[in-house]
């Protein structure tokens, strides 16, 4: 069984979810259908697919996303969910869809991964974050949800 959506699958399912979505606007819920589910974590699947890509070439190192989760959570359940030091960077669609992407990273994660940026080995697992990391890591996910925009942007024919 193929694991992947055809384009004809994921144009219907978004044909369907924006019509479902015009029927719904009034109903304030946070759970999401399985069909919403199944699409956004197709789309995902794709983003992060990209992002990856992205992320090897800024680490020089391999790079493995686990297929994203869908799931719908409050500020409150977010914090109980990782509730030891985390980085939270965050990037606003401006154009062809509405919303935000927050990517979560361990502390530790971003101490490698900046190190890594910057030419080290990525073997750096305390300190402190600075300005520096937050810059790099911010760069980073600028760079990866730039390529996630590019390959949306293709997948629903529109400019994002």
């Amino acid at each position: 069984m193929n694991d992947f959506l055809s384009q004809e699958e994921i144009n219907a399912l978004l044909k369907g979810l924006t019509e479902e979505s015009k029927e719904n606007q009034s109903q304030s819920g946070k759970e999401l259908t399985e069909e919403e589910q199944d699409i956004l974590g197709e789309i995902g699947n794709i983003s992060f697919g990209t992002s990856a890509t992205t992320l090897y070439t800024l680490l020089r190192n391999k790079v493995t996303i686990t297929t994203p989760k869908v799931s719908v959570l409050s500020w409150e359940e977010l914090k109980k969910e990782f509730n030891i030091p985390y980085v939270g960077v965050e990037v606003e669609y401006t154009e062809g869809l509405k919303g935000h992407n927050l990517l979560i990273l361990k502390k530790e994660d971003v101490l490698k991964m900046t190190d890594l940026m910057m030419g080290g080995e990525g073997k750096i697992e305390e300190g402190e974050i600075t300005e520096l990391h937050l810059s790099a890591i911010g760069e980073a996910m600028n760079q990866m949800i730039g390529s996630a925009a590019t390959s949306l942007s293709t997948l629903l024919n529109k400019t994002i």
